[in-house]
């Protein structure tokens, strides 16, 4: 395997494997999200150190828990920036101090080819990138399900075109297998904490609303903000094609919660974008 290592471990969480477990398992076994009358296609799940978001995270990957997903997505941003809209890795596996995640590459090769005939761009692989958003999901996924295919997308352009397109290329991909799709963002960056509390409100109301434009153009529109937010508007967007129809907020808070002192805080969220019954449906 041509394997990426961790730029992160050691920083972003512990690079002892017997430490980083003990930390996840401690975020799961605390975490108490509901049962939903239904299947979980996608969750909106944190990125900052884990010890500041992973109480958050925890609740997006509890809510899972008991699923067997065949393949997960992991759509973020690229911090970064840079021409391209579209980066994958160039790796055919990520590493982690729980271990080896295999990266599916008929996944990305598939989801290239549909981006490409969708939208005139597909792809571009990077090698060694030090992006953390994707990383810091991996070691809840490897507690919660142990062995999967990982298909890696960071969006340099969270334009509502490009989150839509991605949206409907990772549907086409995706469609017929067993798949989990997770939406890494954090909301309010470096705000007083009433001032990210009501910024956050707004853009989590909009993801309940299951409303994928709505959530891009809350930046611009004064009312929330999320570094991820084409991310979470294409996972959205794939989500409704595969059949989703309801959005659950699970848990909400603030690096304010660790750090009670500092003067600005960062928001979380954790998000189920889940299918419901039809019975359950009728019943709203």
């Amino acid at each position: 395997m041509d394997i990426r290592p961790s730029p992160i471990a050691g920083s972003w969480y512990p690079s002892n494997p017997a430490h980083l477990q003990h930390e996840i398992d401690r975020y799961l076994a605390q975490a108490e999200p509901p049962v939903l009358p239904g299947k979980v296609w996608g969750v909106l799940a944190p990125h900052a150190g884990v010890r500041y978001s992973g109480p958050i995270a925890a609740w997006a990957f509890a809510c899972v828990r008991g699923r067997t997903p065949e393949i997960i997505v992991i759509a973020s941003p690229w911090h970064r920036g840079g021409p391209t809209p579209l980066i994958t890795t160039g790796h055919t596996a990520y590493e982690t101090p729980l271990g080896i995640v295999p990266v599916d590459n008929n996944a990305i090769a598939q989801l290239d080819e549909a981006l490409r005939r969708r939208a005139g761009f597909g792809l571009t692989p990077r090698r060694h990138d030090d992006e953390h958003a994707v990383e810091i999901e991996l070691p809840f996924l490897q507690r919660v399900f142990g062995s999967f295919w990982l298909l890696p997308v960071m969006l340099a352009d969270q334009s509502a075109v490009t989150s839509a397109a991605l949206g409907a290329a990772l549907a086409e991909t995706l469609r017929g297998r067993d798949a989990l799709l997770v939406a890494s963002s954090d909301l309010s960056h470096y705000e007083p904490e009433p001032v990210a509390r009501r910024l956050d409100a707004g853009l989590l109301q909009r993801v309940e609303a299951f409303d994928p434009d709505a959530v891009i153009a809350a930046e611009a529109e004064g009312v929330g903000y999320a570094c991820g937010s084409g991310a979470i508007a294409a996972v959205l967007w794939a989500c409704r094609e595969l059949g989703a129809n309801r959005v659950t907020i699970l848990r909400y808070g603030t690096s304010g919660d660790v750090e009670r002192a500092a003067p600005w805080v960062v928001g979380y969220g954790a998000a189920a974008i889940w299918q419901a019954a039809y019975s359950e449906v009728q019943n709203r």
